[in-house]
């Protein structure tokens, strides 16, 4: 998602209302005592935040008590006391979030993917190996390696309480496609997957998703694109915890001086991505300039 400009002196604004809010958290207050307190109309501030964050100070809130209740769980409370430590004022009240924030529900997130089953396959492709973990929503786990056990211990230790099961002929469809898009048979990798993210992750992870095949961004270009110029580093960051390699191309994403960068999979494995792209784009072109 692409917000607007602001200028520097509401992006200050905005700056003083996220410390506001992450000051009297877990407690939130509504947009008219918002307003009152920074000296601003409810809807110019509804419209100055979101632009600046591309989520509202309501949902910013949210994301804070998110946050809180997921680093409960981690240290061990239970769900309940986590539910209202965090600021909720009732269990449904975080449920209604769960489903998209956590992708499965608050006590299989602190279990590890307990009560899930998961299906993967891993195999060699043109770059390594490619291990491809779904669930019944979609693809939780795309990783890329130089050999199938590193690949497997890793998913095992992320959903160690998940019944994992090797499908190699269930996972074939989803195997196929993305082996297809390495091969430049597939133009695109548009495939549902079941992931958490945060707001700012999902924002970022947008971003990459509009990057044309065989062109680049470079982490700068990404925070500016999102309306945060001076969040490089934390665009960097989200790339780097992309759990879904390619379909979400964060190989796309390079320094401002034209280096790779850093990546999860490997920094010569992005590089050979990228080469690949870039013939397919040339490959693409040509075919389309002969038809003219």
């Amino acid at each position: 998602m692409n917000c607007g400009e602001v200028s520097q002196s509401q992006a200050q604004l905005v700056t003083r209302i996220c410390a506001y809010l992450r000051e009297i958290h877990p407690q939130a207050e509504g947009l008219a005592a918002l307003g009152a307190r920074f000296h601003i109309s409810p809807y110019h501030l509804q419209r100055t935040f979101k632009r600046a964050t591309g989520i509202s100070p309501r949902q910013y809130a949210a994301e804070l008590r998110l946050k809180e209740f997921k680093t409960q769980l981690r240290g061990g409370q239970r769900v309940t006391k986590a539910i209202y430590g965090a600021g909720y004022s009732s269990s449904s009240r975080l449920y209604e979030m769960s489903d998209q924030k956590l992708g499965m529900t608050p006590s299989t997130y602190k279990k590890l993917g307990a009560g899930m089953t998961i299906f993967y396959s891993a195999v060699p492709c043109v770059i390594g190996y490619l291990l491809v973990a779904v669930t019944e929503r979609g693809i939780c786990k795309l990783s890329l390696g130089d050999a199938p056990e590193p690949l497997i211990a890793d998913l095992d230790a992320e959903f160690s309480r998940a019944e994992r099961i090797l499908d190699d002929d269930g996972v074939g469809y989803w195997v196929e496609r993305i082996i297809a898009f390495l091969e430049g048979w597939q133009p695109d990798l548009d495939l549902p997957l079941d992931i958490r993210a945060t707001a700012f992750q999902l924002r970022v992870w947008g971003e990459l998703q509009a990057i044309p095949v065989g062109e680049t961004r470079s982490y700068s270009e990404i925070a500016s694109a999102i309306s945060q110029p001076s969040a490089a580093r934390a665009v960097a960051n989200a790339c780097a915890k992309n759990p879904v390699a390619l379909v979400i191309p964060c190989h796309r994403v390079i320094r401002l001086d034209k280096s790779l960068g850093g990546y999860r999979w490997g920094v010569e494995r992005k590089r050979a991505i990228l080469e690949r792209e870039r013939v397919y784009q040339r490959q693409d072109r040509s075919a389309a300039e002969s038809d003219r």
